[in-house]
């Protein structure tokens, strides 16, 4: 299996180096490759994703990503910002289905921001679409017949965009608890109206799961009244970004949420859900467990190699339980200490 990590701006090598050593200790028929992406790339070459990157994230089986962004090149122009690096790899791979999954670890009930015994019943999955919706529409800006200055994003979803992502989700919700609500605002957006529409058209072919509608503003607050009710919501590009990001803070951090962005085959993008965090980059606070639970799903999904993304998932909760807390989660421990603690884990798993 080929590999290519992108570690990418802020953060993100560091964390990546920890994800790599996970890797390198499972002793797996694995190549991994590495190339420059956001605005290290931009530094180096004048563009966020350059040709060598792409053409090596075309001849890969999968993708290791860190994190993009950097404000010292917030002031270049749009299509120029290190942020556009990821959005162009989903568009050219063909990457429109983003898995982000969020549990509660045990013994971590007191680091989130509801109460424990609300939050000790999350086990979510959301199924979030990546090539629609205002991303990706058509955007600018104008002056209006007044004369004052306008800015325009188009939200537009096709039918066949969103069928496609209707049947991940249905099939995820089969490999699940069988129950999948569909997040929209269809009493204002023509397009959610479309969304939900061709949801329901969708759902006749899974009769197994349990289909139900909720407004995303209704979406936001259930998350926080009572989480335990979601088994998987699929959403748009912008809501799923929201929901995602928020359902982090009710399992304790945004550091431990990973993603999978999928195709229609085995190939895959893997990065954590949180941001560069060019704040405390090089400074060994970072947690390292979103990244290496992003290993462990592009095992799954892209490698079929099931026991091995368990193992990391097990040492992840184990060195959790264990405390192997850092700064997010309010323990002490560094990016290599927490890194240390699950190959530990690793190491004794193989020794049992």
């Amino acid at each position: 299996m080929k590999i290519l990590a992108l570690a990418g701006d802020g953060i993100g090598p560091e964390i990546m180096d920890e994800a790599l050593r996970v890797l390198g200790a499972l002793d797996l028929a694995v190549t991994v490759d590495q190339a420059l992406v956001g605005g290290a790339a931009y530094a180096a070459t004048g563009h966020p994703l350059p040709p060598e990157t792409l053409a090596k994230a075309r001849s890969a089986d999968a993708i290791l990503f860190g994190a993009v962004g950097d404000p010292r090149y917030d002031a270049v122009a749009r299509h120029l910002r290190p942020e556009q690096a990821i959005l162009g790899l989903r568009a050219e791979l063909g990457l429109f289905a983003n898995l982000r999954p969020a549990k509660m670890f045990a013994g971590l009930e007191d680091a989130s921001a509801l109460r424990p015994q609300v939050a000790s019943a999350i086990d979510l999955l959301i199924v979030r679409e990546l090539n629609g919706d205002v991303y990706f529409g058509e955007k600018g800006r104008r002056e209006t017949s007044a004369g004052e200055r306008q800015g325009y994003d188009v939200m537009a979803y096709s039918e066949t965009e969103v069928r496609r992502i209707a049947h991940v989700a249905f099939r995820a919700a089969q490999g699940r608890r069988g129950v999948l609500c569909s997040v929209d605002k269809a009493n204002v957006l023509e397009t959610s109206q479309l969304w939900r529409d061709v949801v329901i058209e969708v759902s006749a072919d899974y009769p197994d799961v349990t289909l139900s509608h909720m407004y995303v503003d209704n979406a936001a607050m259930q998350l926080v009244r009572q989480p335990g009710q979601f088994d998987v919501i699929v959403t748009g590009n912008l809501f799923g970004d929201i929901l995602s990001d928020q359902a982090s803070m009710c399992v304790g951090s945004i550091g431990l949420l990973a993603s999978a962005s999928l195709g229609e085959g085995a190939y895959g993008l893997y990065e954590p859900i949180h941001g560069s965090a060019p704040d405390i980059a090089r400074q060994g606070r970072a947690n390292p467990m979103a990244m290496i639970l992003s290993l462990a799903m592009l095992l799954h999904h892209s490698g079929g190699d099931e026991a091995s993304a368990a193992r990391i998932e097990a040492a992840v909760a184990r060195a959790l339980a264990m405390g192997a807390r850092g700064g997010d989660l309010g323990g002490t421990m560094t990016t290599q200490q927490i890194g240390d603690a699950v190959l530990a884990v690793l190491e004794q798993d193989a020794m049992a």
